[in-house]
């Protein structure tokens, strides 16, 4: 019973049963409307039937008057008595069921008398009845149907006289038609009903397929079968909103997908993150312990051992300390809490800045360090104080990674879309195989050699975020004992990364443009500082 319960209650079933009962309502409705149409059309035939037979019998009732008095005498007299021959024949049994029986096939009423319709005088003696006996044909009923009275005036000039026929009760074929035609409606009905059922079963199963298979597709990533997709060619039921939801569904079991794997991809990445940052941090823990248990022993009586000590773990602390703030700019980075200062400003100031702080380090490690900038502005728009960053930890890494005695040189190019950055050094370069892995978190390479412990395996990921938030893009070459050259290339606008370069001035042309007549180039941005959150619309 409650399988049954159920399958009644499913869509297939009450738009199979909503279907069959519409036409059958339909067919309810028409039959009745047929029928009722029917039987007044009948009801009018036999009436003019009747009147028809109520006029044979006048007729022959006259000649049988005329017969009766031979022509010569009035049927009804002046003093309203009808001729007793007249009578006398009507009265026969013979007469009665002729009339009765076989011309009127009804009971039969008949009155003489004087006057005409509306004005009829019957004679005292004039009323004679013929009651029916015959059994009726085959199709026949009998039917109380009364008739208009017929008045037959006679055409005797001399003795002229009015006869009145009614009918009552007769035979007719009414209800025998109206029965047959009943049954074959019922018999139709009953037909199409049938017929209806199937096709709004096949048209149900048709509609409904389709979604039973979307519901089946659902059911697959509510299980977590997120590659569970609608065929299209399964679902359209010759219907387009149909084929729009199988469309819709795909759509959304896409983006579900691409939502879960980029979740499963930022949790792994997250639990690499993590493990690679306590691995990170208990190296200098482990020092820092390892100093302080020295420190309580006797070698912290030896000035010399506990300076040295001291200095190591002040060496220690400094690097935990950058490991920190580096990863909390990381974690700023992609979180998005961190707002860009997009300024149209030169971009030679921001590199010439950045290049100046790194000098000192590159002095210490014997390093030449070269800064190549076009002779006049070139402006973009950026965060000033985060492409120094970028700059900054560029430089760092090359210098770090070259060898006493080579270079680093900075270079800020004019591009078709904005402006170019690049970092070229003639160090240790950059294995190929490592290369797609370089702007990974924690990732430093296998050829660091004595640098691979003394940095944080961050910068590269905080250089590929900044500039991704300014729209822009990073890449590298590099090939093992050659070096290395890192290419960073900026928009002219981060807002409107589309913007074709001519629209506010092509950066090339910008730098080509004498200082003379450098006041004269347009710009279409505006002076005051803006805010850009990376991943929102301006």
């Amino acid at each position: 019973m409650p399988a049954r319960t159920a399958g009644w209650r499913t869509f297939q079933a009450r738009l199979t049963f909503g279907f069959v009962g519409v036409v059958a309502l339909t067919l309810l409705l028409v039959s009745f409307l047929v029928l009722n149409r029917l039987d007044d059309y009948f009801l009018q035939q036999q009436r003019a039937d009747l009147e028809t037979r109520a006029k044979t019998v006048a007729d022959f009732v006259e000649r049988v008057a005329y017969i009766g008095t031979d022509g010569i005498r009035p049927v009804v007299r002046p003093d309203g008595i009808v001729d007793p021959a007249v009578a006398a024949d009507l009265s026969s049994g013979d007469l009665s069921r002729l009339l009765a029986d076989t011309l009127a096939q009804a009971d039969v009423t008949i009155r003489f008398g004087t006057g005409g319709e509306g004005a009829f005088a019957p004679a005292s003696n004039g009323t004679f009845e013929a009651e029916l006996r015959a059994q009726p044909r085959e199709g026949q009923q009998q039917e109380s149907v009364p008739t208009r009275p017929v008045y037959r005036e006679s055409s005797d000039p001399i003795f002229p006289y009015t006869i009145e026929v009614v009918l009552n009760n007769p035979y007719t074929f009414r209800a025998t038609a109206v029965s047959n035609v009943a049954g074959l409606l019922f018999a139709i009905g009953l037909f199409a009903l049938g017929l209806t059922m199937i096709v709004a079963a096949g048209l149900a199963r048709r509609f409904t397929t389709p979604l039973r298979r979307l519901t089946d597709a659902t059911r697959g990533l509510a299980e977590g079968d997120l590659s569970r997709r609608v065929e299209l060619g399964h679902v359209d039921g010759d219907s387009s909103e149909l084929t729009e939801l199988g469309q819709a569904f795909n759509l959304m079991a896409e983006r579900l997908e691409e939502s879960v794997t980029i979740v499963r991809r930022d949790r792994d990445r997250s639990r690499d993150f993590l493990a690679d940052v306590s691995h990170e941090l208990r190296t200098p823990i482990a020092a820092l312990r390892t100093f302080n248990e020295l420190l309580k022993e006797r070698a912290g009586e030896d000035p010399a051992a506990r300076a040295e000590f001291l200095e190591s773990s002040g060496q220690q602390i400094d690097r935990l300390d950058w490991l920190a703030q580096n990863l909390l700019e990381l974690s700023k980075l992609d979180s998005g809490l961190v707002l860009l200062d997009l300024r149209p400003d030169d971009l030679r100031a921001a590199v010439e800045s950045a290049v100046e702080q790194a000098e000192a380090a590159a002095e210490r490690r014997s390093v030449r360090l070269a800064l190549e900038v076009p002779e006049v502005p070139l402006r973009i728009h950026h965060d000033a104080q985060r492409i120094g960053q970028v700059v900054t930890n560029l430089v760092g890494n090359a210098i770090k990674f070259t060898p006493r005695g080579g270079s680093v040189t900075v270079s800020v190019l004019p591009h078709v879309s904005g402006a170019e950055i690049v970092v070229r050094d003639t160090g240790v370069g950059i294995d190929g195989s490592e290369l797609p892995r370089i702007f990974e978190r924690f990732y430093r390479g296998s050829r660091a050699n004595e640098a691979r412990g003394s940095g944080s395996g961050l910068g590269l990921a905080i250089v590929r975020s900044i500039v991704d938030m300014h729209g822009g893009s990073v890449s590298v070459e590099s090939r093992l004992g050659r070096g290395s050259r890192f290419v960073v290339t900026l928009p002219r606008d981060p807002r409107r990364p589309d913007e074709p370069a001519g629209a506010g001035g092509d950066a090339h042309d910008e730098a080509a443009v004498p200082a003379s007549t450098a006041a004269k180039m347009a710009d279409s941005s505006p002076r005051d500082p803006s805010r850009l959150n990376p991943g929102t619309s301006p």
